[in-house]
Protein backbone atom coordinates (compact mmCIF):
# COMPACT_ATOMS: atom_id res chain seq x y z
CA UNK A 1 0.00 0.00 0.00
CA UNK A 2 1.21 3.30 -0.66
CA UNK A 3 0.61 6.23 1.93
CA UNK A 4 -2.41 7.99 1.38
CA UNK A 5 -3.96 3.87 1.20
CA UNK A 6 -2.10 3.28 4.50
CA UNK A 7 -3.92 6.53 5.96
CA UNK A 8 -7.42 5.50 4.59
CA UNK A 9 -6.90 2.19 6.44
CA UNK A 10 -5.90 3.80 9.72
CA UNK A 11 -8.97 6.14 9.52
CA UNK A 12 -11.17 3.14 8.83
CA UNK A 13 -9.36 1.65 12.06
CA UNK A 14 -10.42 4.37 14.28
CA UNK A 15 -14.14 4.51 13.50
CA UNK A 16 -14.09 1.03 13.73
CA UNK A 17 -12.15 0.69 17.43
CA UNK A 18 -12.98 4.32 18.74
CA UNK A 19 -9.61 4.04 20.63
CA UNK A 20 -9.89 5.54 24.32
CA UNK A 21 -7.26 8.21 24.53
CA UNK A 22 -6.17 9.55 27.49
CA UNK A 23 -5.15 13.37 27.61
CA UNK A 24 -3.25 15.20 30.34
CA UNK A 25 -3.42 18.57 28.18
CA UNK A 26 -3.25 22.63 29.15
CA UNK A 27 -6.23 23.88 30.06
CA UNK A 28 -6.32 26.58 27.31
CA UNK A 29 -7.57 23.71 24.62
CA UNK A 30 -9.18 20.84 26.78
CA UNK A 31 -12.13 21.09 25.18
CA UNK A 32 -10.72 21.42 21.60
CA UNK A 33 -8.77 18.47 22.24
CA UNK A 34 -11.73 16.26 23.67
CA UNK A 35 -14.19 17.20 20.76
CA UNK A 36 -11.31 16.90 17.93
CA UNK A 37 -10.89 13.49 19.00
CA UNK A 38 -14.54 12.69 18.97
CA UNK A 39 -15.01 14.14 15.91
CA UNK A 40 -12.36 11.74 14.02
CA UNK A 41 -14.40 8.53 16.07
CA UNK A 42 -12.33 8.37 19.13
CA UNK A 43 -13.18 8.68 22.87
CA UNK A 44 -11.26 11.01 24.86
CA UNK A 45 -10.63 11.32 28.72
CA UNK A 46 -8.95 14.21 30.53
CA UNK A 47 -7.65 12.90 33.76
CA UNK A 48 -4.79 14.92 35.49
CA UNK A 49 -4.51 13.69 38.93
CA UNK A 50 -1.55 11.98 39.94
CA UNK A 51 -3.69 9.21 42.00
CA UNK A 52 -5.59 8.07 39.36
CA UNK A 53 -3.54 8.68 36.27
CA UNK A 54 -1.93 5.28 36.75
CA UNK A 55 -5.39 3.62 36.40
CA UNK A 56 -6.68 5.48 33.96
CA UNK A 57 -4.18 5.00 31.53
CA UNK A 58 -4.28 0.95 31.99
CA UNK A 59 -7.31 1.31 29.96
CA UNK A 60 -6.55 3.46 27.26
CA UNK A 61 -5.50 2.76 23.75
CA UNK A 62 -2.91 6.25 23.75
CA UNK A 63 -1.45 8.98 25.78
CA UNK A 64 -1.37 12.53 24.53
CA UNK A 65 1.07 14.70 27.28
CA UNK A 66 0.80 18.15 26.34
CA UNK A 67 2.84 21.13 28.42
CA UNK A 68 1.13 24.13 27.31
CA UNK A 69 -0.10 25.23 30.75
CA UNK A 70 2.18 23.30 33.46
CA UNK A 71 2.47 23.49 36.99
CA UNK A 72 4.32 21.40 39.53
CA UNK A 73 0.94 18.57 39.95
CA UNK A 74 0.76 17.79 36.24
CA UNK A 75 4.16 17.35 35.65
CA UNK A 76 4.19 14.65 38.46
CA UNK A 77 1.36 13.15 36.79
CA UNK A 78 2.89 13.20 33.50
CA UNK A 79 5.31 11.39 34.65
CA UNK A 80 3.56 8.68 36.34
CA UNK A 81 0.73 8.01 33.61
CA UNK A 82 3.97 8.07 30.82
CA UNK A 83 5.72 5.54 32.54
CA UNK A 84 2.50 3.25 33.11
CA UNK A 85 1.98 3.58 29.64
CA UNK A 86 5.49 2.79 28.79
CA UNK A 87 5.50 -0.16 30.75
CA UNK A 88 2.41 -1.43 29.20
CA UNK A 89 3.29 -0.75 25.52
CA UNK A 90 0.92 2.26 25.42
CA UNK A 91 2.05 4.78 22.62
CA UNK A 92 2.94 8.32 24.21
CA UNK A 93 2.44 11.27 22.14
CA UNK A 94 4.43 14.35 23.36
CA UNK A 95 3.67 17.82 22.73
CA UNK A 96 6.41 19.97 24.00
CA UNK A 97 3.90 23.48 23.80
CA UNK A 98 6.77 26.98 24.11
CA UNK A 99 9.75 24.95 25.17
CA UNK A 100 12.18 27.23 24.87
CA UNK A 101 10.45 30.26 26.53
CA UNK A 102 11.06 29.17 30.12
CA UNK A 103 13.34 26.82 32.04
CA UNK A 104 10.37 24.94 33.25
CA UNK A 105 9.31 24.08 29.87
CA UNK A 106 12.72 22.72 28.54
CA UNK A 107 13.39 21.26 31.49
CA UNK A 108 9.80 19.23 31.67
CA UNK A 109 10.12 18.48 28.09
CA UNK A 110 13.56 17.29 28.66
CA UNK A 111 12.85 15.44 31.09
CA UNK A 112 9.77 13.65 29.97
CA UNK A 113 12.02 12.43 26.75
CA UNK A 114 14.69 10.71 29.03
CA UNK A 115 11.77 9.23 31.63
CA UNK A 116 9.25 8.29 29.57
CA UNK A 117 10.35 8.02 25.70
CA UNK A 118 7.86 9.12 23.81
CA UNK A 119 6.57 7.36 20.84
CA UNK A 120 5.75 10.39 19.27
CA UNK A 121 6.92 13.92 19.61
CA UNK A 122 5.45 16.81 17.79
CA UNK A 123 5.78 20.63 17.95
CA UNK A 124 6.33 23.77 15.94
CA UNK A 125 9.97 24.25 14.55
CA UNK A 126 11.32 26.66 17.38
CA UNK A 127 10.41 23.94 19.75
CA UNK A 128 12.27 21.24 18.16
CA UNK A 129 14.70 23.12 17.15
CA UNK A 130 15.15 24.10 21.18
CA UNK A 131 14.95 20.45 21.90
CA UNK A 132 17.34 19.66 19.71
CA UNK A 133 19.82 21.96 21.54
CA UNK A 134 20.17 24.54 18.55
CA UNK A 135 20.23 28.12 19.60
CA UNK A 136 16.82 29.72 18.36
CA UNK A 137 14.20 32.62 19.56
CA UNK A 138 10.95 31.76 20.74
CA UNK A 139 7.78 33.74 21.07
CA UNK A 140 5.66 32.37 23.60
CA UNK A 141 4.38 29.41 22.08
CA UNK A 142 4.52 30.09 19.06
CA UNK A 143 7.46 29.15 15.99
CA UNK A 144 9.53 32.29 14.46
CA UNK A 145 12.10 30.04 13.74
CA UNK A 146 13.24 28.90 9.84
CA UNK A 147 12.05 25.76 8.41
CA UNK A 148 15.24 25.52 6.98
CA UNK A 149 17.06 21.54 7.32
CA UNK A 150 13.94 20.47 8.70
CA UNK A 151 13.71 17.35 7.28
CA UNK A 152 17.97 16.60 8.34
CA UNK A 153 16.58 17.73 11.58
CA UNK A 154 13.71 15.34 12.05
CA UNK A 155 15.10 12.36 10.57
CA UNK A 156 18.34 12.75 13.21
CA UNK A 157 16.32 13.77 16.58
CA UNK A 158 13.93 10.82 15.34
CA UNK A 159 17.23 7.95 15.31
CA UNK A 160 18.43 9.87 18.13
CA UNK A 161 14.93 9.72 20.76
CA UNK A 162 14.04 5.95 18.85
CA UNK A 163 10.31 8.30 17.90
CA UNK A 164 8.65 9.83 15.16
CA UNK A 165 9.63 13.40 15.42
CA UNK A 166 6.83 15.59 13.96
CA UNK A 167 7.29 19.01 12.89
CA UNK A 168 4.18 21.22 12.14
CA UNK A 169 4.60 24.88 9.85
CA UNK A 170 3.95 26.16 6.74
CA UNK A 171 5.58 22.94 5.88
CA UNK A 172 4.93 19.43 8.04
CA UNK A 173 7.40 16.73 8.07
CA UNK A 174 7.34 13.45 9.75
CA UNK A 175 10.22 11.03 10.15
CA UNK A 176 10.90 7.81 11.97
CA UNK A 177 14.83 7.83 11.33
CA UNK A 178 14.57 6.02 7.76
CA UNK A 179 11.82 7.69 6.25
CA UNK A 180 11.16 11.34 5.65
CA UNK A 181 7.51 12.37 4.82
CA UNK A 182 6.85 16.20 3.55
CA UNK A 183 2.96 17.16 4.28
CA UNK A 184 2.10 20.08 1.90
CA UNK A 185 -2.15 20.20 3.59
CA UNK A 186 -3.32 22.96 5.49
CA UNK A 187 -3.94 26.54 5.25
CA UNK A 188 -2.92 30.37 6.77
CA UNK A 189 -5.81 30.35 9.03
CA UNK A 190 -5.08 27.68 10.95
CA UNK A 191 -2.34 29.71 12.59
CA UNK A 192 -5.22 32.49 13.49
CA UNK A 193 -7.11 29.96 15.56
CA UNK A 194 -5.75 28.88 19.12
CA UNK A 195 -5.41 25.32 20.03
CA UNK A 196 -4.93 23.88 16.40
CA UNK A 197 -1.70 22.06 17.41
CA UNK A 198 -2.99 20.79 20.09
CA UNK A 199 -5.43 19.09 18.18
CA UNK A 200 -3.56 18.02 15.58
CA UNK A 201 -1.16 16.10 18.14
CA UNK A 202 -4.64 14.59 19.80
CA UNK A 203 -5.75 13.34 16.20
CA UNK A 204 -1.84 11.58 15.90
CA UNK A 205 -3.13 10.19 19.55
CA UNK A 206 -6.35 8.65 18.20
CA UNK A 207 -4.76 7.55 15.08
CA UNK A 208 -2.01 5.54 17.32
CA UNK A 209 -4.63 4.25 19.86
CA UNK A 210 -5.90 2.50 16.78
CA UNK A 211 -2.88 1.69 14.25
CA UNK A 212 0.78 0.23 15.44
CA UNK A 213 2.68 1.76 12.45
CA UNK A 214 2.95 5.00 13.82
CA UNK A 215 4.63 6.93 10.92
CA UNK A 216 1.71 6.64 9.19
CA UNK A 217 -0.51 7.50 11.93
CA UNK A 218 1.63 10.18 12.42
CA UNK A 219 1.26 11.47 9.10
CA UNK A 220 -2.73 10.71 8.84
CA UNK A 221 -3.55 12.92 12.29
CA UNK A 222 -1.31 15.78 10.54
CA UNK A 223 -2.80 15.51 7.19
CA UNK A 224 -6.16 15.32 8.41
CA UNK A 225 -5.98 18.53 9.96
CA UNK A 226 -4.32 19.98 7.04
CA UNK A 227 -6.76 19.04 4.46
CA UNK A 228 -9.92 19.59 7.31
CA UNK A 229 -8.50 23.37 7.70
CA UNK A 230 -8.28 24.09 3.77
CA UNK A 231 -11.60 22.34 3.39
CA UNK A 232 -13.45 24.77 5.98
CA UNK A 233 -11.32 27.58 5.05
CA UNK A 234 -12.72 27.09 1.48
CA UNK A 235 -16.57 27.24 2.30
CA UNK A 236 -16.48 30.37 4.19
CA UNK A 237 -17.88 33.72 2.77
CA UNK A 238 -16.63 37.29 2.77
CA UNK A 239 -18.47 38.05 5.96
CA UNK A 240 -17.12 35.10 7.87
CA UNK A 241 -13.94 34.19 10.13
CA UNK A 242 -12.14 32.35 12.34
CA UNK A 243 -15.35 31.62 14.62
CA UNK A 244 -17.30 29.79 11.76
CA UNK A 245 -13.73 28.57 10.67
CA UNK A 246 -13.52 26.57 13.68
CA UNK A 247 -16.65 25.18 13.81
CA UNK A 248 -16.52 24.21 9.73
CA UNK A 249 -13.16 22.61 11.02
CA UNK A 250 -14.75 20.17 13.75
CA UNK A 251 -16.91 19.23 11.00
CA UNK A 252 -15.10 18.40 8.36
CA UNK A 253 -12.95 16.00 10.56
CA UNK A 254 -16.57 14.93 12.02
CA UNK A 255 -17.48 14.23 8.17
CA UNK A 256 -14.06 13.25 6.54
CA UNK A 257 -13.91 9.37 5.02
CA UNK A 258 -10.93 7.38 4.55
CA UNK A 259 -11.49 8.20 1.25
CA UNK A 260 -11.73 11.81 1.06
CA UNK A 261 -8.56 11.58 3.24
CA UNK A 262 -6.40 9.85 1.14
CA UNK A 263 -7.93 12.02 -2.25
CA UNK A 264 -7.33 15.38 -0.68
CA UNK A 265 -3.53 14.66 0.95
CA UNK A 266 -0.28 15.95 -0.10
CA UNK A 267 2.16 13.62 1.34
CA UNK A 268 5.39 12.33 -0.34
CA UNK A 269 7.35 10.61 1.42
CA UNK A 270 11.36 9.42 0.76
Amino acid sequence: MNIPEKMAAALSAVKEKSPLVHHLTNYVTVNDCANIVIAIGASPVMADELTEVEEMVSIASALVLNIGTLNSRTIESMLAAGKKAKSLGIPIILDPVGVGATTLRTNTAQRIIDEVQPTVLRGNMSEIKVLAGLNVQTKGVDSVASEENGKVIAKKLALGWNCIVAITGKTDIVSDGKLVCQIDNGHRILSDVSGTGCMATSLIGAYCGANQDYLTATVAGIVSMGLAGELAQQSLTPEEGIGTFKIRLLDKIYNMTPENLAKGSKVTCE
